[in-house]
Formats: structure tokens, sequence, C-alpha cells
């Protein structure tokens, strides 16, 4: 005998459904709005509140929706962050630094790298802008390049600039005393008797190199020496340069005793340079690097330098672009720079 076997229904296995900010004021008893003031980061919360809050949201494994959020306020808690080189060790820290303040306050970082390149620059503004970013921290390629310019003033959001200017720009900037570090590096070199002194950096199209080399000229002319123009040497800050330039100032009959180089990039160039020369800096050769990369106390801990802190500036440019979306004014925020003398200033004179 054949027994009809009836099939057993199938049961509709019940799909959960993520977590939302009901569920989790309702976990953490509290309203909505304090839900919302929470998760976007609002500083009037308390801390027993904000525990509270992000500990429903961890249990429920809830995401907010930024991009919902950003449809009903306007905003999507994410700042540009726009550099020349971002293998740059130098800029390596400023990011962290301005990522470790923006977290606080409730903000992401989107990092673009522009090579260098103005093109490729205004072109990353741009998707900044369509990414409705809501401010953009930027160490641009160039002061004056227009179409930059024009990316920056169609973005209709607050602009903090790192040693940068800008003219006609409405906007904030982060500007460093390079003049008086270079200036007193130059001045002690002439005092240990230097006069052939090479300086090699960047364009002057930025506003970083156009205030080194004025320190530069200012020490030779408050010494009454004549400035060695042969010896200065501008272009690009990347190694390449660097290399390239040292090769050809010290195949002069008559080269440099002492060089000052404008960068981390520039400073591994004519490392390079040196390298194949058999030149040793603080022994064959004055030297004086400008801006100092992690554990250069470790790996050049005998090179004189001029110092300017990485971790103020990335601070610093974080807390001026919050406070610009709070309303603030655009404001200049002066970073020191400092010579700091060591071994390798009076090489070379032997």
């Amino acid at each position: 005998m054949i027994l009809a076997m009836t099939p057993k229904k199938k049961v509709a296995s019940k799909r959960q459904q993520p977590a939302n900010i009901h569920d989790v004021a309702a976990r953490a008893g509290v309203a909505i709005s304090s839900i919302s003031r929470v998760l976007s980061g609002h500083p009037d919360v308390s801390d027993r509140m904000r525990i509270k809050v992000e500990a429903a949201a961890a249990e429920l494994g809830y995401e907010p929706d930024f991009n919902a959020q950003s449809l009903r306020n306007g905003a999507t808690k994410t700042i540009g962050f726009i550099v020349r080189d971002i293998s740059n060790p130098f800029f390596g820290v400023v990011a962290q630094k301005i990522e470790q303040e923006l977290r606080k306050a409730g903000y992401s970082m989107l990092v673009m790298n522009s090579d260098g390149d103005a093109e490729i620059e205004a072109a990353n503004i741009k998707l900044l802008r369509r990414r409705k970013v809501d401010g953009l921290i930027a160490s641009l390629v160039a002061d004056d390049a227009p179409k930059l310019k024009a990316a920056l003033s169609e973005l209709k959001a607050p602009v903090v600039l790192i040693d940068r200017e800008v003219k006609g720009l409405n906007a904030s900037a982060i500007i460093g005393n390079h003049h008086q570090g270079v200036q007193d590096a130059v001045a002690h070199l002439l005092q240990l008797g230097h006069r052939r002194i090479a300086f090699v950096s960047g364009s002057t199209r930025v506003f970083i190199t156009r205030d080194r080399l004025q320190g530069f000229k200012d020490a030779f002319n408050n010494a009454g020496i004549k400035i060695p123009s042969d010896l200065i040497s501008l272009g690009t800050f990347d190694a390449e340069f660097g290399e390239t330039e040292t090769l050809r100032l010290f195949n002069f009959r008559n080269p440099p005793t002492a060089l000052l180089a404008g960068g981390i990039g520039t400073t591994a160039g004519v490392m390079r340079a040196w390298e194949k020369l058999g030149i040793k800096p603080g022994k064959d050769i004055g030297f004086v690097a400008i801006d100092e990369w992690p554990l250069f106390d470790v790996f050049g801990g005998q090179f004189s330098s001029v110092y300017r802190d990485p971790a103020e500036i990335g601070r610093s440019s974080a807390e001026i672009i919050l406070q610009s979306l709070m309303g603030k004014n655009p404001q200049l925020h002066f970073v020191e720079t400092t010579y700091i003398p060591r071994e390798s200033s009076a090489g070379g004179l032997a």
C-alpha cells in the first residue's frame, strides 16, 4: 500500500530587519532626538547620555544612514583633505592629527592626493564638491593656478589652506613663519664662515617657498654679503629635482660649502646625490634640512633643521574648519618655525 504524504507547509523565514533609530531609542530609554544628538557628535550631550546611547546602538548593531541624514539637514559630516604628496611623512602626521580631531567632533575625512599636478588638484576639488563635503583643508600645488582658484570658488564650503595664499579667496589659513627660521639658519651658516650657500627648494608659485627665499636673501643682506644667486635652485619639492639640482651645483668649479634643502622630498634627493658623489653632510658640506620627518632624531640626528610642528598644523586646521562650520569668520593661524643648529652646519669648513 502506498501512503500519500501530505507535504509540509513551508514556513516563511522572517527576515530580520536592521535596527533603526526607534529601536535604539527604545533600548536606551531616551527620546529619538537624544539619539540624533549623540550619533551626530553634538557637543552639548552629557557623558552619561552618550555612553547609554552608544551602548544601545552597539548592542543592536545600529549604523546611522549618513545619506539620509545628508538629505534631511544638508550636511554629510565629511571634510575633504587635499595634499600635493601624501607620501611625504610630514603630511602623514598632519593628516593623522586632522582626522583625530574631526573624529572627536563626529566627522570623517576624505583624503585626496594631487601628485603635484594642478589639473588633478582642480579635478579633486570638483569631485569633493559633488560629494558635498562640509568643508575642505588643502595644501595646494600652487597659489595662482586659475583652475584651482575657480574650483575653490565653486566649492561653496569653508576652506582652510595650509601655507598657501590664494588672492581673492575668502578662506582661513595656517601660515608658517618660514622667513624667520630660514633667516636664522643662513645667518648662523654665515657666522660659521660659509659664503657659498645653496638653496634647493620648490617653486615660488607657493607662499612657503617665497617666504623661505626672502629669509635666505635677508640673512645675506643683513650681513652685508653678496647673495650667491647662482646657487639658488627652485623647481619642485620632489626627490628627483633635489638630486638633479644637487649634482648640477656640485659640478661647479666653485661649488657650495653649505646647502639648505627645502622640504623632506628635496632632502631625500640631496642625500642621494651626495651618496653618488661621496660627500658626507656635516663633514664635507654644511647642511640644514627644512622640515623634519618621523624618526629624524634617529636617522638625521646630527642634521641642523628648520622645524615646524606638523601636529600643531593638523590640530589647528581641524579646529578652524570646525569653527567655520559653526559660523565663525575666516581666520589666520600663525605657526612658528625654529632653526635648530646641530653638527652638520659646520661641515665643509675645514
